[in-house]
């Protein structure tokens, strides 16, 4: 049995008449709702393949392959508590010595964002990681946005390629606390369709990993926005990648919840 009521709803558990007019009938935009959040099981049911959760390695690409080398070395040789997972956005904390220090250092982690890297590959390195020679309390994954530039992913399929992720991480570590981020804005203005894109993954997350054990969502986008939408050039000057300033929004916004999460 499936259960999509949820996509209906916003986040006070209001049915919005943006989506059902007279509060029964669904609008256009009810009825896209309805169709993308069933696609993933049809696209199960008829026995076709997405790409987002089939994992793909980088190996051609040299930088890719040493970033990965070094993440065993680091892996084998230190205590490590904290996973960072993630693409270009979570590898940026790299460039942010001092805010690593501020928030993350007492946390043992270890920095697994990879520039450009879309959920098949996260899935990819998690399966040539030797995460049993380390035992981890808390996984932060935000991953996603590079898949929307791939036509043939949908935002659903997206979704469902972070829910793999999650899934993998479960499989391998059983106790592993989970903070699955919704994915970042991007784009300038609330109406670019990149940002579009993943606002539906970010609707759709609730659904795809509820009720899946130690994975809490977090959403923290509201941090990066301007009160109109727009995403502003002070806190991520490409409307992609944060600076400083966007790192330090995203660590203060993350603190307590790490706090909560090790107990310290």
């Amino acid at each position: 049995m499936l259960d999509i009521n949820s996509v209906f709803l916003d986040a006070e558990k209001n049915l919005p008449k943006e989506i059902m007019p007279d509060f029964l009938h669904p609008n256009t935009y009810g009825y896209e709702l309805w169709a993308k959040t069933v696609e993933p099981a049809l696209t199960v049911l008829l026995g076709e393949t997405n790409p987002a959760i089939i994992p793909v390695d980088k190996m051609n690409e040299e930088w890719w392959n040493k970033r990965h080398e070094a993440n065993l070395e680091k892996i084998t040789k230190n205590e490590i508590e904290f996973l960072m997972i993630g693409d270009s956005i979570t590898h940026g904390w790299d460039g942010q010595s001092a805010l690593v220090e501020k928030y993350f250092a007492q946390y043992k982690p270890v920095n697994l964002g990879f520039g450009g890297d879309q959920t098949q590959h996260v899935l990819w390195r998690l399966d040539h990681l030797p995460l049993d020679k380390i035992s981890p309390k808390v996984a932060m994954i935000m991953i996603g946005t590079n898949n929307t530039g791939n036509r043939a992913n949908t935002p659903w399929m997206i979704a469902a390629g972070i829910k793999a992720i999650v899934e993998k991480l479960q499989k391998q570590k059983p106790d592993l606390q989970m903070i699955v981020l919704k994915v970042f804005p991007r784009g300038e203005k609330a109406n670019d369709w990149l940002r579009l894109r993943v606002n539906e993954i970010n609707l759709v997350l609730p659904e795809l990993l509820a009720d899946m054990k130690n994975v809490e969502i977090i959403d923290i986008n509201d941090g990066f926005l301007a009160e109109d939408g727009t995403l502003p050039k002070e806190i991520m000057p490409d409307f992609l990648h944060p600076n400083t300033k966007g790192y330090e929004i995203w660590g203060e916004k993350l603190a307590p919840i790490l706090k909560t999460k090790f107990g310290r």
